[in-house]
């Protein structure tokens, strides 16, 4: 959670959610080398918590720090996160405003237009939640701050 300046105020509860070892095998090579190395596969594998208890853990965050209906969702490429939480979340998607801030959006005008900005900033690529969260947050700031002329 960040302020209109991008300071984070909170951070979300970091849950990885149970699957199956079927579910887990449906993976393509890139996915299972990276969430393997970074332990995301055994957090899975151990994990006790469901689709819908990790759904109302967020929301419950969620509700202290803004209305529904009137934060969008932030992040890179974050399309996906919004069609993933629209089949498996919708709880949780139809809290978020219909709107939402795709720093992705921001990368690619900045490719186009000033290509030189792209060397100012460099991700770690963890692949985990928070670090993406984080790291979604500095490259937002870092636009703002060197492209967006505000």
């Amino acid at each position: 959670m960040t302020d209109a300046n991008l300071n984070i105020l909170a951070e979300g509860p970091t849950i990885a959610v149970h699957q199956s070892d079927e579910q887990l095998a449906l993976m393509d090579d890139w996915n299972v080398r990276t969430h393997t190395a970074s332990g995301l596969v055994e957090r899975v594998k151990a994990s006790t918590m469901g689709d819908r208890e990790a759904e109302l853990a967020t929301l419950e965050f969620l509700k202290q720090w803004v209305p529904a209906g009137k934060s969008p969702i932030c992040g890179n490429s974050i399309g996906q996160d919004r069609r993933f939480l629209f089949k498996y979340m919708p709880e949780l998607e139809a809290y978020f405003h219909y709107r939402y801030l795709d720093v992705s959006t921001l990368k690619e005008l900045a490719r186009r237009w000033k290509p030189e900005i792209l060397d100012g900033f460099t991700k770690q690529g963890t692949h985990q939640a928070m670090d993406d969260i984080r790291e979604s947050v500095a490259e937002l700031a870092y636009y703002r701050e060197h492209f967006i002329k505000l």
